[in-house]
């Protein structure tokens, strides 16, 4: 009815087939592509939860931005009540004194803005005296060499040059 040649065909078909089903069955058993797929979950958790963590640390520093923004308010209004209950109770010296140092919201400095024009940003470097002088971020900045110091690399080999080297 069949030919053998068309049975052995069709027996090395059946046989490919099962190998690579063997193949593709074992694979995914094998303990390393198991090992492999619990570290992927395992990573792809931890991506979850340092996901969690950097948005509760946003809400943290967002949250901290408002109180403090709150507190300054606070600040601002008691300082303005004691300053009001001054001008009506205190002597004017006095009062004068406290409204004096009331923060003015607009500019943000208060009556004394002339005391904040005058300064400076820091330096990050010792100005130097002279132009000739060496600054503080020079490497030389802070070494004096001398001439003992100097001279103290120079090593001197008990050969001399003139005369010829024996073998």
């Amino acid at each position: 009815m069949y030919s053998i040649s068309t049975l052995l065909l069709t027996g090395i078909i059946a046989l490919m087939v099962g190998v690579a089903a063997s193949m593709l069955y074992s694979r995914r058993l094998t303990p390393d592509s198991l090992h492999q797929r619990e570290m992927k979950q395992h990573l792809e958790r931890l991506q979850q939860q340092q996901k969690a963590y950097q948005h509760e640390v946003d809400e943290h520093f967002t949250d901290t931005s408002k109180l403090l923004a709150n507190l300054a308010e606070s600040y601002r209004d008691v300082h303005n009540h004691l300053a009001g209950g001054a001008e009506n109770l205190c002597k004017d010296s006095i009062s004068a004194a406290i409204i004096s140092r009331v923060p003015d919201t607009a500019a943000g400095y208060g009556a004394n803005d002339e005391a904040y024009e005058n300064i400076n940003q820091p330096l990050d470097y010792a100005p130097k005296s002279s132009p000739f002088e060496t600054g503080m971020l020079n490497e030389q900045f802070g070494i004096e060499k001398s001439v003992k110091e100097s001279s103290a690399y120079i090593v001197e080999l008990p050969i001399d040059i003139d005369e010829p080297i024996e073998k």
